[in-house]
């Protein structure tokens, strides 16, 4: 009796959960929202947050070294503990693309 009262919350628990997951797009792949990246970077060679490919042109974000206070988006702050974000560069596959730029930093494209 107990069992058929509770069989529905638990399927609805289980169901809340699942929709709590972020959805995927239709290339099978999450998009990254470049806007929110900022802060504190640590330049990785393994288990990142983000995969980043450095290009020249038609960047998704551009990216403005600071040395304090990286609060806007695309300043990145070097540190080597206690990261915001850990990225990795790589040469192909990236999760997103970052041109380097001495001013002007946020969303490209």
């Amino acid at each position: 009796m107990k069992r058929d009262i509770l069989l529905p919350f638990a399927i609805a628990g289980v169901l809340a959960v699942l929709a709590s997951f972020p959805r995927e797009s239709s290339a099978g792949e999450q998009k990254v929202d470049v806007s929110r990246i900022h802060g504190r970077i640590q330049f990785v060679t393994s288990f990142p947050d983000y995969k980043v490919q450095v290009v020249s042109s038609f960047p998704d974000l551009k990216v403005q070294m600071v040395t304090s206070f990286p609060d806007k988006p695309g300043q990145w702050q070097k540190v080597d503990s206690f990261p915001d974000y850990k990225v990795q560069i790589v040469d192909s596959f990236p999760d997103f693309t970052i041109q380097y730029v001495d001013s002007f930093p946020g969303a490209g494209k």
